[in-house]
């Protein structure tokens, strides 16, 4: 049986690196973040092969003396933890990106890396690592100005078996490139650049100014983003929340597009996004995602970053007060958003619009118009069949308003956010005239939202209806999940649920949520006690009763192929413009599609 005895440190270092380096785009995250805890303004990045072959990052910071170079690349050596007057080192106070000391001996100990570094002083000094060697420390050329230069090659070479584990080049690409963009979200105020294999990924400036952290988001995601995106500022005891998120109907297929920030760190939590999923569930389908940009800034002492050797994990110390200001922030912003629905809706529309020219070809939204000027041919008309006998009205595409516009009602319509009612079209589609373009409204959509928020606002008002059960339903619960109950059974009497204590680790159900009708209340009272243990509030209940209410709202709603007459149809609008969230139906499908003038004016070769 062999004896306890100690590793050698190169050892050490590399079982280290297997937790801190799991890939190339793990280099890039530890050495970005020690640039911006340098003070870095401009933070340039270039790969190669995946950032298997080479990774080379250079930033403007204040540099390291060489004193300082020999002793970054020991083992939990750092700048950024100190102690107390009276000796004791508070790994809670922690308000930079890196504190463990450990990401440069473990990235030296399986690849080779060459550090130069130029300091306040002018001194540039440089050291290589190779496979966990030190080298000598050398002077080498100044930059000509203070800053630090990192490159790394031959990642894993020392531990070879760890090359297997890589994904393909393409895929190691848009991992560096996703952590770098974190990294560049959470400081607008810092110039970032991405060179893979030669070619320019991306170059963002530092902003300053007005709304630094939305420019930085349209640099990121896009102008659409930047377009449909609403402001999200909360503050509630001593956590804030603060960042943008996209309208409902602006979403996408994963929750890729979700960026989640704690202290200006990302991370990537459950409960973080189990709070997006929530606010938004009300606005899209199952299989669709918001995209967003959240921080949640609070004292540093209420959240522990040590807990993943990556730092990509945190734990908070009142986690039901974070997920609720999350959901309450975002429900907020998105009520503030009226009806307002995602442009690109309007753009799919116009894309999708086609004409014919003479050739016989369709030309698309944008297409040169040539020579339109040429008359297509008439196939039939009525002065050529006067009877009549061989035409087939077209019942079915538009039906007309009965009355013309007043000139009182022409003058308001720039007045009307959603214009004025001048159509219908196949008994489904509204089209309104506005200021400056037309409105097609999805009448059923549309309604169906109206309905349903009227069913919440009278739920919130006067409470959820409870029906007595002729025989209480008996739960047995493991330890302790009856006693949360128990401890909330007020509130959940407000939402129809009325409970009581049955013995050790039981619970009597006297009474449910009359919406509910026929439920299996034994899972229903299961599932409750494990949100209870998992975000301290109450949420299975009122996340059903909102299905029950989509439901009752989508049967209630009116129907596609109905008849609406113009009154009706003003009246539709004038009730989207003055309910939250009619922009979108409940499963996140836009209630409305909006051209401007000039956009259709384009689709005609009029400008």
């Amino acid at each position: 049986m062999s004896r306890i005895h100690l590793l050698p440190p190169e050892t050490i270092n590399q079982i280290a690196a297997g937790e801190v380096v799991e890939r190339p785009a793990s280099v890039v995250k530890e050495l970005v973040e020690n640039a911006l805890d340098a003070g870095a303004t401009q933070i340039d990045v270039a790969v190669d092969e995946g950032g298997k072959a080479r990774i080379l990052v250079v930033d403007n910071g204040h540099g390291m003396s060489g004193e300082e170079i020999k002793l970054a690349v020991e083992r939990h050596a750092t700048s950024k933890l100190s102690a107390d007057v009276h000796g004791n080192w508070d790994l809670l106070d922690i308000s930079t990106m890196g504190f463990r000391g450990e990401a440069l001996p473990s990235i030296g100990s399986v690849a080779r890396m060459q550090i130069r570094s130029q300091d306040d002083k002018g001194e540039c000094w440089q050291l290589s690592v190779d496979g966990g060697k030190v080298s000598m420390l050398r002077p080498c050329p100044p930059f000509g100005h203070s800053g630090t230069r990192i490159e790394i090659s031959d990642l894993f070479y020392a531990v070879p078996a760890r090359l297997k584990f890589l994904k393909t080049e393409r895929s190691e690409n848009m991992a560096i490139n996703d952590t770098l963009k974190r990294l560049a979200m959470a400081r607008p105020d810092v110039g970032f650049s991405l060179v893979s294999n030669g070619r320019k990924s991306f170059a963002y400036p530092a902003h300053g100014g007005e709304q630094p952290g939305l420019r930085r988001m349209g640099d990121v995601l896009g102008r659409d983003f930047k377009d449909n995106a609403i402001a999200i500022d909360l503050t509630r005891e001593t956590v804030g929340i603060s960042g943008f998120a996209g309208l409902p109907t602006y979403h996408q297929s994963s929750a890729r597009h979700q960026y989640l920030f704690v202290n200006g760190r990302p991370v990537r939590d459950k409960l973080l996004h189990g709070a997006v999923r929530g606010a938004y569930r009300d606005f899209l389908a199952r299989d669709r995602h918001p995209v967003l940009a959240l921080f949640v800034d609070l004292d540093p002492h209420l959240v522990d970053v040590n807990v993943h050797p990556a730092k990509s994990e945190v734990r908070f110390r009142d986690p039901g007060l974070v997920r609720g200001l999350i959901v309450g922030a975002l429900r907020h912003g998105l009520a503030a958003s009226g009806h307002r629905a995602a442009t690109t809706s309007s753009g799919f529309a116009l894309g999708k619009m086609q004409m014919p020219n003479p050739a016989g070809l369709t030309l698309g939204f944008g297409a040169s118009p040539g020579n339109w000027a040429r008359p297509l041919p008439v196939q039939s008309s009525f002065a050529e069949n006067p009877s009549g006998a061989d035409f087939i009205a077209p019942s079915a595409m538009v039906e007309p308003i009965l009355q013309p516009a007043t000139e009182a009602e022409a003058s308001a319509v720039g007045d009307l956010p959603l214009g004025a009612a001048r159509a219908q079209l196949h008994e489904t589609y509204i089209v309104a005239q506005t200021s400056d373009g037309i409105v097609i409204v999805d009448q059923h959509a549309a309604h169906e939202r109206l309905v349903y928020e009227n069913m919440k606002q009278a739920l919130a008002r006067d409470g959820v209806a409870s029906q007595n059960l002729l025989i209480p339903d008996i739960v047995e619960l493991e330890d302790g999940a009856a006693d949360r109950l128990l401890a909330r059974r007020d509130e959940l009497a407000a939402l129809g649920l009325v409970i009581e204590e049955f013995g050790a680790g039981a619970i009597a159900v006297r009474a449910t949520p009359a919406l509910l009708g026929q439920m299996n209340t034994g899972q229903l009272i299961r599932d409750l006690a494990e949100d209870l243990l998992e975000f301290d509030a109450a949420h299975s209940l009122s996340e059903r009763l909102e299905d029950v209410c989509s439901t009752m709202a989508c049967h209630g709603s009116v129907r596609a192929g109905r008849r609406l007459n113009g009154d009706e149809m003003n009246f539709l609008l004038r009730q989207m413009e003055a309910t939250p969230h009619s922009g979108q139906c409940n499963h996140g499908r836009p209630t409305y599609v909006e051209l401007k003038l000039k956009d259709i004016e384009r689709l005609f070769g009029r400008r």
